[in-house]
């Protein structure tokens, strides 16, 4: 009987590892991490929770995104968002295309979205 609830005992762990390394690698918030180390683009964001912000790593930068629920002429979404970074420091090499082109990523998700970026950004993107 020992030996039977010792098998029962051995598969449950198997079980249970094999769970923690598959939520593991699909964690967004690790690929988020993995991206931002290697200098790619990543997009981390639950489009259904307004409350929480979004983070974007693109080319050794690391965005963070506050969104703000209004009113549409039909509905409730997402009507504002600020976009900053959080080392001004990695925005060194990046061009007013490539924050165009940040832009244009966020609203694919929010299309009625105004995008309001902060200092350092906002001075190159009001730039001519």
């Amino acid at each position: 009987m020992a030996l039977l609830l010792l098998r029962i005992l051995i598969i449950a762990l198997i079980i249970y590892i094999f769970y923690k390394i598959v939520r593991y690698l699909t964690d967004p918030k690790r690929k988020l991490d993995d991206a931002y180390e290697k200098g790619q683009y990543y997009f981390y964001d639950d489009v259904k929770n307004v409350r929480k912000n979004f983070f974007i790593s693109y080319k050794g930068a690391l965005f963070e995104g506050e969104k703000y629920l209004g009113t549409t002429d039909d509905a409730f979404e997402v009507v504002s968002i600020f976009v900053w970074v959080h080392d001004a420091m990695s925005l060194q090499g990046l061009t007013k295309e490539d924050f165009l082109y940040l832009e244009k990523e966020i609203l694919m998700n929010y299309p009625k979205a105004k995008i309001n970026w902060k200092n350092p950004i906002e001075q190159l993107m009001k730039e001519n």
